[in-house]
């Protein structure tokens, strides 16, 4: 027996059945996304990554100016509070697939690297969930992650919530494989660069994967002395370096600023992070973290390969992640200390978002505990639901009855069911605390979704097992194998299939979701629940605007940034002669004297909008209106003053 936990190996049809689910993804999700609206913080990505775009063709053309920094920051400062991985990758296909060949409209070929990255979570997953608890598990995983109408919606666009659900999905792959298999801790590093270099959630997977490491290492170096010890090593180092940064943090950050007193409780997080520099001690600790990590696990991979191994995966996070952002965002390439500081301060401090929960407007902290359960309760079909929520507290359960030693009852756990039933609670942890902003509908703890569904399948694949071996057991099976699939198969489809109904049925209107928990989407809007996430829904009465307003009209688009009403025309979905209309107040005045025609996207927190729009155009009655099962999402009024 092999000293790693045994998996299931991947077979020649396995690996036709991830390129199935990969193209399958992939060809869905092209053929449904010209549909999709434009939600306006994909707006400003579609204009970063043509900014991107420019920078590559200057490097492309003179590559030495390309390389200042004046040019850099010239291309890369806008919107520089995310990474540039993906909107590098957004602005080459637009460059390639737009620009170049004259392919494609513009939205399209933005989109292209966030459906390929979105379509790779289904192969991974099924790898996962496959190698671990069985093929129907993994299949189970990989398609219900795309039924989640929310999740679809997302999965089209040019943004960064799906794609950093791909990411903290690889790297949890990388790190499970290379427990497996030898070099793939090399992996689990470039994965976690990558990661960082898409969004800032991925800082807080090593968190996630420590235990594991630690856990692993300690139980493979059992009898081993020399290997525990290097282990322990490690550890030291690792937390020598983290008491050494937690006094330069309270050195800094409680240190009065230049000559005033200090005040009482005044934590300075934003002097610690204006510290960091290229010629500072908090880089020096790094690097001494990174040197120590190399030459300790040099020497214990000579003395035990088992060990070595999960303690590699973590190492090389810390490694090789830093470089592979570093090498993604040029923006990084003359100031990469200070930029880096920059960019994390500025999420620790991220302004709130109003947000309408359960007949609450969430303004500010502290945030309701249950959030995250309820709206996740609320937003996924409840066929899918249900098997995942079971899967999660199975899972739990076989683990605490490892801990208590009560484990006769059922299969024991390992540590791989840990990962899983881990990073399934992590994400949606996070979000739940109160102090953290809660808005932008589901798509903050997309993370946790792929993992829920890998045990959503295990039980599933489990209770079928299980039915099967009594019908066994009373001698009436002569093919259990083909009844196995086929009761799966049959169970599955019962499964998927209210889901899939209900993804074709508000697409494109995703956001707008709600499940039969909910009661659907009247329910959510009785429940006051948010109807709708930013402006996309806007589509809706795009078509009548096209057909009925004057030569020139102009038109306010409520929450439709400047750039997306651009982006509509420029695709094709709005007439180019439209013009748009941006009041400052907005005041009935200024409405009245600047627009024809205004679309209120129907949001409580801007419900005197709606009546200001009353006011100014004198009329209470829309003339079309975009109703989700009759609950409005997007009215269209005209200006009866005119």
């Amino acid at each position: 027996m092999t000293p790693f936990e045994p998996v299931r190996e991947k077979e020649r049809a396995d690996t036709v059945i991830a390129w199935v689910l990969f193209t399958g993804a992939f060809a869905v999700l092209w053929a449904t996304q010209r549909a999709i609206g434009f939600p306006r913080d994909e707006s400003f990505y579609f204009y970063a990554a043509q900014n991107h775009a420019g920078w590559f063709e200057l490097l492309f053309s003179h590559p030495s100016r390309a390389l200042e920094d004046g040019s850099i920051t010239r291309f890369f400062d806008y919107n520089h509070e995310h990474p540039a991985l993906m909107k590098n990758l957004f602005g080459l296909s637009w460059l390639l697939f737009h620009k170049t060949l004259g392919w494609l409209p513009p939205a399209a070929a933005f989109r292209i690297p966030a459906l390929l990255v979105a379509s790779a979570i289904a192969p991974m997953v099924y790898r996962m969930g496959s190698a671990v608890y069985g093929r129907a598990a993994g299949l189970f995983a990989a398609i219900s992650f795309f039924l989640v109408p929310r999740q679809f919606f997302n999965s089209h666009l040019a943004a960064f919530d799906v794609p950093v659900a791909a990411a903290w999905l690889f790297v949890v792959y990388a790190f499970w494989r290379a427990q497996h298999h030898p070099g793939w801790f090399i992996g689990c590093g470039i994965a976690f660069g990558l990661g960082l270099a898409t969004k800032h959630n991925t800082f807080f997977v090593p968190v996630v994967l420590a235990p594991f490491a630690l856990y692993l290492a300690w139980k493979h170096s059992r009898h081993k002395p020399e290997a525990r010890a290097w282990a322990v090593r490690l550890v030291a180092l690792y937390l020598a370096v983290a008491v050494a940064y937690a006094l330069l943090f309270l050195f800094i950050a409680f240190a009065p600023p230049g000559n005033a007193p200090r005040i009482v409780g005044d934590v300075r997080t934003d002097a610690f992070i204006e510290r960091f520099t290229l010629l500072s001690p908090a880089t020096l600790l790094y690097g001494l973290a990174v040197a120590g990590t190399v030459w300790i696990l040099v020497r214990l991979r000579r003395v035990d390969e088992a060990t070595f191994r999960p303690l590699a995966a973590g190492g090389a996070m810390l490694v090789l992640g830093p470089p592979v952002l570093y090498l993604c965002w040029p923006y990084l390439w003359h100031h990469p200390v200070q930029r880096v500081a920059w960019w994390i301060n500025f999420h620790a401090q991220h302004n709130h978002y109003a947000w309408f929960y359960l007949g609450r407007l969430l303004r500010e902290p502290p945030f309701p505990l249950e959030y995250v359960v309820a709206v996740t309760a609320m937003t996924v079909p409840v066929s899918l639901f249900a098997p995942m929520a079971l899967g999660f507290f199975t899972a739990l359960g076989r683990l605490g009855a490892v801990v208590l030693r009560r484990s006769g009852w059922a299969r024991a756990a390992d540590w791989q069911d840990a990962l899983w039933v881990a990073n399934a609670f992590a994400s949606i942890a996070l979000i739940s605390l109160p102090s953290v902003p809660h808005f932008g509908g589901v798509k903050h703890w997309f993370p946790s979704m792929p993992f829920l569904g890998v045990l959503g399948g295990m039980v599933i694949a489990n209770a079928s097992a299980w039915v099967v071996e009594r019908l066994r057991a009373r001698r009436t099976l002569t093919r259990p194998a083909m009844v196995a699939w086929a009761l799966t198969g049959g169970v599955m489809a019962l499964l998927f299939a209210p889901a899939l109904v209900a993804s074709v049925r508000i697409h494109p209107y995703g956001t707008a979701f709600y499940s039969e928990v909910a009661g659907g989407v009247p329910g959510g809007a009785t429940l006051g629940m948010q109807r709708q996430f930013w402006s996309s829904h806007i589509t809706g009465v795009l078509p009548w605007l096209n057909e009925n307003a004057p030569q020139g009209a102009r038109v306010w688009l409520h929450e439709v940034t400047g750039l997306a009403f651009r982006d509509y025309q420029e695709n094709g979905t709005m007439r180019t002669d439209l013009r748009g209309f941006e009041p400052r107040g907005p005041s009935a005045d200024e409405i009245r004297a600047g627009a024809d025609f205004a679309a209120y996207q129907y949001h409580q927190e801007f419900r005197e909008h709606e009546m200001a729009i009353w006011e100014a155009f004198g009329t209470t009655r829309p003339e079309t209106g975009l109703y989700v099962d009759e609950t409005p999402q997007v009215l269209l009024y005209r200006n009866a003053r005119r």
